[in-house]
């Protein structure tokens, strides 16, 4: 874990040009702590993508923190900024219950995300932790993502059930389904299509491929994962709410995070939407996808040791 953590601090390098050192400055350019300094900082935050809702909750947390402790140099109350903004990340303990319960996990996204990567890598990291693991290779309308996935699959050791290119995705879902009641696996990933000829027909496949697992494995625990760039900063919330309309979201995977000045998205998408950030990536390694957890996430963007 040492080494994913010097990786995210790497990886979180733009984010930190970006977000903390405008902090920074607004700690160091006010001798006292007004209005204008709030302004200033809630300003800083929202331009780091940090977002509105999130930034909102932080500085109120921080004004009343200030009151209560007699804070009157702004460089005081640094270290509190840094605590509210872990505090508003905080993923509870039992996001993760089907990680250890027998569960059919759905990963959604549009192209490009690193969708197909992302459930190669969350299968390596279940398998890791002992449990039976079998991926389902849904997206039938792109020519190399079945490829690509089998792919991840070898690498991670898992089984794969694909069905022919064009194939009805829904069908592939029957059959891993079936496969995994079976062989009594006890995590089935299945990775979708990112795109049809419309969203409309994407949304209503994304309906279909539940309905079959409702009706083949009822009872079953479900999760739906949804997989943002995290690059494309607010583009990257605007998906998360589109498809939350469709599928009940309860996680999100946040990808290419060792490239983008945008890090603070995750902030933002946790508190608009409500969705815990679950994973987070920073590499094209199998083991380059690991659980978030804010503290570590929030160390590694102000380059605090851990």
């Amino acid at each position: 874990m040492a080494g994913f953590f010097s990786k995210l601090k790497e990886g979180l390098a733009k984010t930190r040009n970006n977000i903390v050192h405008g902090i920074d400055s607004v700690f160091s350019g006010f001798s006292s702590i007004d209005e204008d300094f709030y302004e200033e900082l809630e300003e800083t935050l929202i331009m780091g993508d940090i977002g509105v809702n999130a930034t909102n909750d932080i500085l109120e947390r921080l004004r009343g923190q200030v009151k209560e402790n007699h804070i009157k140099e702004p460089a005081e109350c640094k270290s509190f900024l840094i605590e509210n903004i872990k505090e508003q990340m905080k993923v509870e303990e039992t996001a993760y219950e089907f990680e250890h319960e027998q569960s059919v996990v759905l990963v959604i996204g549009v192209n490009g995300v690193g969708k197909t990567t992302s459930v190669g890598k969350l299968a390596g990291l279940l398998k890791e932790q002992g449990r039976k693991v079998l991926i389902a290779a849904a997206d039938t309308y792109r020519a190399a993502a079945c490829e690509q996935l089998t792919e991840w699959a070898n690498r991670a050791g898992v089984d794969i059930i694909s069905g022919a290119q064009g194939a009805d995705p829904s069908s592939v879902v029957y059959d891993a389904v079936n496969a995994a009641k079976a062989r009594h696996v006890d995590v089935l990933i299945c990775d979708t299509a990112g795109r049809l000829h419309n969203k409309k027909n994407l949304m209503e496949e994304l309906k279909k491929m539940n309905r079959i697992i409702d009706r083949e494995f009822p009872g079953i625990h479900r999760e739906n994962l949804i997989v943002l760039d995290g690059t494309t900063g607010q583009n990257a919330l605007n998906q998360a709410r589109e498809f939350s309309e469709t599928a009940q979201i309860t996680g999100i995977i946040l990808t290419k995070m060792d490239g983008t000045s945008k890090g603070g998205i995750a902030v933002a998408i946790q508190s608009e939407l409500n969705i815990p950030v679950k994973y987070i990536g920073v590499g094209e390694k199998l083991d380059d996808l690991q659980k978030f957890e804010s503290a570590q996430f929030v160390n590694a963007l102000f380059a605090v040791e851990e």
